[in-house]
């Protein structure tokens, strides 16, 4: 796993310091981007998804904690870089995972890496573990994962789902669209208590939302918001055993 990190700190020869010690000593952390000061590092916050900050808490024109307030619903880690230990009860207050103090002790940035990593580790697992299939399912809902935790659906409300690479497009009922990571494949064993049918290496559809059935070598289905999908001739017989 790699931890998609951004550097906020106003001395340029900090950063360097911080930048270098990162690139050598902790593998694991890609750099997105540095600030100076806090209006440039909530564009980088904002525009960027990130693992982990490095916060400097005293910067011109606000400090760490005025960042923090204009971010909000904060969904990174932070690791307080700074030379004042007596903001160390405010970074506990702001749920900071590490504050290390200036000059950098490498050991203790390797620590508080691997700390926020373990964190990370963790909230994945969880999440995987929410999603899985065969795990204390609720009939008839599925749940998708999102940024700040999972949205669940009704599965009768899914009309198809669609590969994109790594990702899965689906469609609901509603016209709305939702994006998934995770395979098609993941769906397709999440709903297998489901009436979902694999009619396309890159389709599942709601067998309930089947209105027609046009022949030919795989042939097609017509679901009832209109949509024609494509029926591979390898998936033929498995799907018209529904109709039996």
């Amino acid at each position: 796993m790699k931890l998609n990190a951004l550097i906020v700190e106003d001395e340029a020869k900090s950063r360097e310091i911080l930048r270098n010690y990162l690139t050598k000593y902790c593998p694991n952390i890609s750099i997105l981007g540095e600030a100076s000061n806090v209006e440039e590092a909530l564009v980088l916050i904002r525009n960027n998804d990130l693992d982990v900050v490095f916060l400097d808490v005293e910067m011109p024109y606000g400090n760490a904690f005025d960042l923090l307030d204009k971010v909000g619903d904060i969904d990174f880690e932070t690791i307080f870089v700074t030379a004042y230990n007596h903001y160390a009860i405010d970074a506990l207050n702001a749920h900071a995972s590490y504050y290390l103090m200036k000059p950098i002790s490498i050991d203790e940035l390797i620590k508080a890496v691997d700390y926020v990593m373990e964190i990370k580790t963790k909230e994945d697992a969880l999440q995987n573990q929410v999603f899985a299939p065969n795990t204390k399912a609720v009939y008839g809902k599925i749940t998708l994962p999102q940024q700040d935790g999972f949205e669940v659906i009704d599965t009768k409300d899914i009309m198809y789902c669609k590969a994109d690479d790594n990702y899965t497009e689906i469609y609901l009922n509603n016209n709305k669209k939702k994006l998934v990571s995770k395979t098609l494949k993941y769906i397709e064993e999440s709903l297998k208590e489901s009436n979902f049918a694999r009619v396309h290496k890159s389709y599942l559809v709601n067998v309930n939302e089947i209105v027609k059935y046009v022949k030919g070598k795989g042939g097609s289905v017509v679901l009832s918001n209109g949509k024609e999908v494509i029926v591979s001739a390898s998936r033929k017989s498995e799907l018209l055993s529904y109709f039996k």
